[in-house]
């Protein structure tokens, strides 16, 4: 079967804290850490309609999440950079309730969907933030992400730069990217660009996605 198409951005896709799309919401039943639920989605946000095949390629292929550490800060602390409506970031919670999940992300409308699926699921450990929103001297046990390629190399580089030095000594962080769209070149330019205590290899391919595994050595 050939993999899915990504559908083309809407003009204030990834780039707006204030979609300009009317706000169309819906309730949609996925599948997240093992359980059927309903979240509620609206346009304007990344993916709208459904569990995009990237987080779903993600989601399978990431390995379980670590034992829970607290850190100096009395907290474990897990990321999902670029949250949307919030798969990625429940999916860590539900999975790791000890531990504080920041689900990060510029778009105003998807931080309002995160903390509305959030307490819809009874999940009081996801904190919905801007980027800059986070504390600068918080440093991630775990990040898995499926970034806004769209954005452009630039903002991509720059925003990849900034948050994976941040995941602490021996841990692992896990971007899914789409093949054509530069999976394998980002890669190479991490792998340039990124500290040498930071490596990254390709973990798994499929449907068109590669997820690529950073790995900070302990």
């Amino acid at each position: 079967m050939a993999p899915e198409a990504t559908p083309e951005p809407s003009p204030d896709h990834y780039f707006t804290a204030q979609p300009a799309s009317a706000e169309e919401r819906r309730e949609l039943t996925v599948r997240l850490a093992g359980r059927e639920v309903t979240v509620e989605v609206a346009s304007g946000i990344f993916s709208p309609g459904r569990l995009d095949l990237g987080t779903q390629v993600l989601l399978r292929s990431v390995p379980d999440l670590p034992p829970v550490t607290p850190g100096p800060d009395g907290a474990a602390h897990l990321l999902d950079l670029g949250c949307g409506w919030g798969p990625v970031a429940l999916t860590m919670a539900l999975e790791s309730p000890a531990a504080t999940v920041w689900a990060v992300d510029v778009n105003e409308r998807a931080l309002d969907l995160v903390r509305r699926n959030a307490a819809r699921l009874g999940i009081e450990n996801v904190r919905a933030v801007r980027p800059e929103d986070v504390p600068g001297d918080v440093r991630f046990a775990a990040i898995w992400s499926n970034p806004p390629i769209r954005v452009g190399k630039d903002v991509l580089h720059d925003m990849l730069l900034h948050w994976l030095p941040r995941l602490e000594p021996g841990t692992e962080a896990y971007l899914v990217v789409q093949r054509n769209l530069g999976a394998d070149s980002l890669m190479a330019w991490l792998n340039e660009h990124l500290d040498d205590d930071l490596t990254v290899s390709k973990l798994a391919s499929a449907k068109g996605f590669r997820v690529l595994e950073v790995t900070r050595a302990g």
